[in-house]
C-alpha cells in the first residue's frame, strides 16, 4: 500500500499527481521534450546459466588456490 500524493493546482486546489511507470527504462526518457527510449544494441543478453557457472567456477578456482597455498606452507 502505498501513500497517494497530491500536488497544488493554479487555483488553490490540489489535485492527484500521475502515476509513474514502474519500468526504470521510462525514467531514462527527457520528459521535456518527449524524446524516444533509449536502446543500447551493442548490449547482448547472457544466458543465467552460463553467469552462474561462471561465478562457481571462480568461487572454486579461488577456494583451490586458497587450498593450495595452505598445503604447500604458503600461508602457514
Amino acid at each position: 500500500m502505498t501513500m497517494k500524493l497530491y500536488r497544488p493546482t493554479t487555483d488553490g486546489g490540489l489535485e492527484p499527481a500521475p502515476v509513474e511507470a514502474k519500468d526504470y527504462r521510462r525514467r531514462l526518457r527527457s520528459r521535456r521534450w518527449k524524446a524516444a527510449e533509449l536502446a543500447n544494441p551493442e548490449a547482448q543478453t547472457t544466458n543465467p546459466w552460463i553467469a552462474v557457472g561462471f561465478i562457481a567456477g571462480l568461487a572454486a578456482l579461488t577456494f583451490a588456490v586458497i587450498v593450495a597455498g595452505y598445503a604447500i606452507g604458503h600461508w602457514g
